[in-house]
């Protein structure tokens, strides 16, 4: 499917985020996540159920499974969705919350799973850059394959969830502007995003 401005949509999964001001990370302790587990989207606009396979990619399994368990992903806003291409979140609603991790990054995975519809993968500045920014593919995106883009989980139940959020502002929020300021600046900027109630892991 095409849709306008690939280069910069592709650029932007890289873009992690800039803001004015950097923050030493806190230290976290990794608890390794079982092999396959499951967490449960509820949003404003439904439900659905990403299933993680941690031989996907170990270390992003990890930490996903991580930031869940803190409850990390609560109230996010949903704020790049691009039809045809992906929809991507991870900027907790709380700058003093994002802050802690901005520079808590993790290794590179290698690719085993594609990035086709349905998977989920992280957003990234380049090598070892990942943090908590997230994408679900809504279509067959393999060509991110090769730029270092490894799944670590796919959409099994509510993809038709996935596919209506709210679209209407593309690429439009600032991410050094929710970083700095949350939820403030998506809320009054960009009322009408879609956003995530909770994600609990479910048998």
């Amino acid at each position: 499917m095409k849709f306008k401005n690939v280069a910069f949509t592709l650029s932007a999964l890289f873009a992690v985020a800039v803001t004015a001001y950097t923050v030493q990370a806190e230290e976290s302790t990794v608890e390794k996540a079982p092999e396959s587990y499951k967490a449960r989207f509820e949003t404003s606009n439904g439900n659905f159920t990403v299933e993680v396979t941690r031989k996907w990619a170990p270390l992003g399994a990890d930490r996903f499974y991580e930031l869940v368990k803190k409850d990390f992903y609560k109230d996010c806003r949903f704020f790049r969705v691009v039809p045809g291409f992906m929809v991507q979140w991870g900027i907790n609603g709380d700058p003093e919350v994002q802050a802690s991790w901005r520079e808590n990054k993790i290794n590179d995975d290698p690719l085993v799973a594609s990035n086709g519809r349905g998977y989920i993968t992280y957003a990234m500045a380049g090598p070892n850059t990942r943090t908590s920014q997230l994408f679900i593919n809504f279509g067959d995106n393999s060509r991110l394959d090769s730029m270092g883009f490894p799944p670590f989980g796919r959409v099994i139940e509510g993809m038709e969830v996935v596919d209506s959020i709210n679209d209407e502002y593309r690429e439009q929020p600032r991410q050094g502007a929710i970083q700095s300021e949350g939820n403030e600046y998506l809320k009054e900027n960009f009322p009408n995003l879609d956003y995530i109630k909770s994600v609990k892991l479910v048998k």
